[in-house]
């Protein structure tokens, strides 16, 4: 989970960790460039974004795709994976844990129409530095 908020953060360019050395500098800084231009062509491409600066539309793709990025950091994981804390259902004290690779359901569902489609955390919505607090702590 700490990943995925990790990539989260990157995409909608809020990541705090700006790199050690001049080498991880510059691939950030690699990476904060051709990000901006993936979202500037989203943006021109598409005459209702013209008006939204760049980072309402690098919040709103990774809002719209943050279910496939999931899919896809996990899509390897073994069937009995499970997601470490209990996220699946509506009430906090019922809740279990993903277990269909870290995803909630049996993963046997329609496509977007059952908890085997939703993210098991909200990590990704956590600042960042209250995140580090979490895992230094």
């Amino acid at each position: 989970a700490r990943s995925f908020a990790d990539i989260g953060d990157i995409i909608r360019g809020k990541d705090l960790y700006l790199g050690g050395n001049t080498k991880e500098k510059r691939q950030r800084q690699k990476i904060e460039d051709n990000l901006k231009e993936i979202f500037e062509n989203i943006q021109s491409s598409n005459g209702e974004l013209e008006r939204l600066p760049l980072d309402k539309i690098r919040e709103y793709w990774w809002d719209a795709n943050r279910k496939e990025v999931w899919k896809a950091i996990t899509c390897s994981a073994a069937t009995g994976n499970k997601y470490f804390r209990g996220t699946c259902g509506d009430k906090e004290n019922t809740a279990t844990q993903a277990s269909h690779q870290c995803r909630c359901g049996d993963g046997k569902s329609k496509v977007g129409t059952h908890d085997s489609d939703r993210v098991p955390t909200y990590f990704d919505y956590v600042p960042q530095y209250l995140r580090w607090f979490e895992e230094w702590a």
